[in-house]
């Protein structure tokens, strides 16, 4: 997982309320077996639309998912924040987000931030308005910024101190190597391995 201190970037303005993980990921892309490949496939249905939102040349390249209240409601399925990250981005902003969804975000490093319902439609009509407008993620001040923009938000110190050293469920258990070695080697060998 990539250390996350500060993003910054373009953003898309993804202006849906209770935009599911089926929305975001459909299931018949649910059989592949990497954590990877899933970005092309992100909002698949909608993509069809000429005027949906991620078709539109003036957003590419955003790294920042501008969303509507309520994302990622649905079931609970970790390909979502996968095809998201996949697809680019970084940080997904909103009013809410399904716990679940949120959950499955920060486990690969993809940032979550809830701001005031106000505070993200500003930023979606400064996007609107200027795709090139830049917005910053700051997870170290815990401040999203962008013209006219200054927004505190809330994350434990554990998951702000995790993102920012980069580390996955995997490596906070790779930190503790030299125990777990330790351990083992004096474990009796009698006792089941697995």
């Amino acid at each position: 997982m990539e250390p996350i201190t500060r993003i910054e970037g373009t953003a898309v303005p993804l202006d849906r309320a209770d935009v599911d993980t089926d929305q975001i990921i459909p299931a018949q892309y649910l059989k592949r077996i990497e954590r990877t490949g899933f970005g092309p496939f992100l909002f698949d249905e909608w993509r069809k639309d000429p005027d949906f939102v991620l078709n539109d040349p003036r957003y590419a390249g955003a790294s920042i998912l501008l969303a509507g209240p309520n994302f990622g409601c649905g079931s609970s399925r970790e390909h979502a924040p996968w095809a998201i990250e996949d697809a680019g981005f970084r940080a997904v902003i909103s009013s809410s987000f399904a716990d679940i969804f949120r959950n499955n975000c920060l486990k690969i490093g993809l940032l979550p931030v809830t701001l005031p319902e106000e505070a993200v439609r500003y930023l979606m009509e400064a996007v609107a308005a200027d795709p090139t407008t830049v917005v910053t993620v700051d997870l170290d001040r815990r401040l999203v910024e962008a013209p006219e923009v200054s927004e505190p938000f809330d994350i434990d110190d554990f998951t702000r101190w995790r993102l920012m050293e980069g580390l996955d469920d995997i490596g906070l258990t790779l930190r503790h190597i030299e125990e777990i070695g330790s351990f083992e080697a004096v474990r009796p060998g009698w006792l089941p391995t697995a």
